[in-house]
């Protein structure tokens, strides 16, 4: 096992990795901007690294500045977190030529699994279900209308580099399919440097759930359950649990054998995650993309299943065995993301934070990157913390996650705190069957 770990990310999810970092006794390192001096992963790390000002691509997205930052504390492995540099294959190839520890699946694998159409291309002929589309970029409107009629619509128009559901939209018909096309050609270059297109056959009122996949050292790769995250404004996720309420039996087998698949496919190692859209009317389910990283709502499948993700990966890079021989799981999760934004128009809101109070109680988690004092800056993600749950029944778990959001006490910037006590009390989602739909007719009353 190597001895020391550089964390190259920020906020909470670099307190998170950190945390199991120290437990194992290992060197936990710490890179950080000059907009986060302050936050609390830098103070929770063995040594930490002033790696540039607060734009990301001068500190968490320079690679040359991270890499430097390893040599100069002789740091032996590298976590990259998520987003970031997390699913950059070329930056995980220079961490191995470094002589360093990569802590993530093969840089292959995630440079297979970053074009969706090629990942599309690669999951059918695993055998694992895709929707009706398209197996090459379409290179323009023309088309896309044409291949658009092949599919039938409702169609789902997606830039096949990228993610965070930038350069994506559902049309209906032609002249919406045209102006959604070129929307997504243009963002997709501006955020992804790549114009590549790919279309889908839209599927009404699915629900969006993933599974979690650990690749062990010795090829074998295992599902550790599913966990249902249809709660998505702008395509974003804002709730996750697990299990999902909309998914059991042979349903629930048929999903878990798919993702286990996929990861022997490409050869995956460590912890990834398998997306699908399930059609509730006809129990269908369809390959959605696959997360060549540790997910933000891992740690709802942490507490069905009592293994702690982060340390698996570590386990895995170091070449060593899982410490843990069952994942069966254990009651119910759901966890929530805390933001800085508006709970109505969910636009982001920075700001310092004034009051910064979290609910405590058996049962409940946070994995908070900030604490009262911080500024919320305007470079990153808003993203404040996650508050997770875990009680014996979904029931139970709602009734604790509504105490603890009402616990939850932020002042300074806006939080999206009002919106989550609203969506735990909505009806749809209080009896499981909310579906990808859910905020927008929330938000459309």
């Amino acid at each position: 096992m190597f001895e020391s770990v550089l964390v190259a990310n920020r906020g909470e999810i670099a307190s998170r990795i950190i945390r199991t970092v120290r437990a194992m006794g290992l060197k936990a390192i710490a890179v950080y901007s000059e907009a986060d001096a302050d936050l609390p992963f830098v103070a929770e790390a063995d040594e930490a690294i002033l790696i540039g000002p607060p734009p990301p691509a001068r500190s968490y997205l320079d690679a040359p500045r991270i890499l430097e930052a390893a040599r100069r504390t002789n740091a032996q492995a590298v976590h990259p977190g998520y987003g970031f540099l997390a699913e950059n294959a070329d930056f995980a190839r220079q961490v191995i030529d470094a002589g360093l520890v990569w802590i993530g699946p093969p840089p292959l694998a995630i440079a297979r699994m970053g074009d969706k159409i090629n990942a599309r291309n690669l999951m059918k002929d695993a055998g694992v279900p895709v929707a009706p589309g398209v197996w090459e970029p379409v290179p323009d409107a023309g088309t896309a209308a044409e291949e658009a009629e092949r599919i039938g619509y409702p169609v789902m128009v997606k830039a096949a580099a990228g993610g965070g559901g930038i350069g994506m939209a559902a049309v209906r018909d032609e002249a919406a399919l045209r102006a959604a096309f070129e929307t997504a050609r243009t963002r997709a270059e501006r955020f992804f440097g790549s114009a590549d297109i790919l279309l889908e056959r839209y599927v009404e009122r699915a629900r969006h759930v993933e599974v979690q996949i650990l690749g062990l050292a010795d090829g074998t790769v295992l599902a550790l359950g599913e966990r249902d995250c249809s709660v998505q404004r702008r395509h974003q996720k804002v709730a996750e649990e697990a299990p999902s309420p909309g998914v059991a039996g042979e349903l629930r087998e048929r999903m878990l054998a798919a993702a286990v698949r996929a990861g022997e496919a490409i050869g995956y190692r460590g912890a990834g995650t398998v997306e699908f859209l399930v059609d509730p009317a006809t129990k269908d389910l369809f390959f959605l993309e696959m997360n060549t990283r540790l997910q933000v709502e891992h740690p709802v499948t942490e507490l069905v299943t009592g293994i702690d993700l982060v340390e698996q990966q570590l386990l895995v890079a170091a070449g060593e065995p899982v410490s843990f021989t069952t994942a069966e799981p254990r009651g119910h999760a759901i966890e929530l993301r805390v933001y800085a934004e508006d709970p109505v128009r969910f636009l982001p809101g920075p700001g310092r934070i004034g009051v910064w109070e979290e609910p405590v109680g058996d049962g409940i988690r946070i994995d908070a990157g900030y604490a009262e004092g911080n500024t919320v800056t305007p470079h990153y993600d808003p993203l404040l913390a996650k508050l997770c749950v875990h009680a014996d029944t979904r029931d139970d778990a709602l009734r604790r996650a509504r105490a603890a959001v009402g616990a939850f006490r932020i002042e300074g910037p806006k939080t999206n705190l009002p919106f989550l006590a609203e969506l735990l009390d909505h009806p749809e989602f209080a009896d499981g069957s909310y579906d990808t739909g859910l905020v927008g007719r929330m938000r459309e009353r």
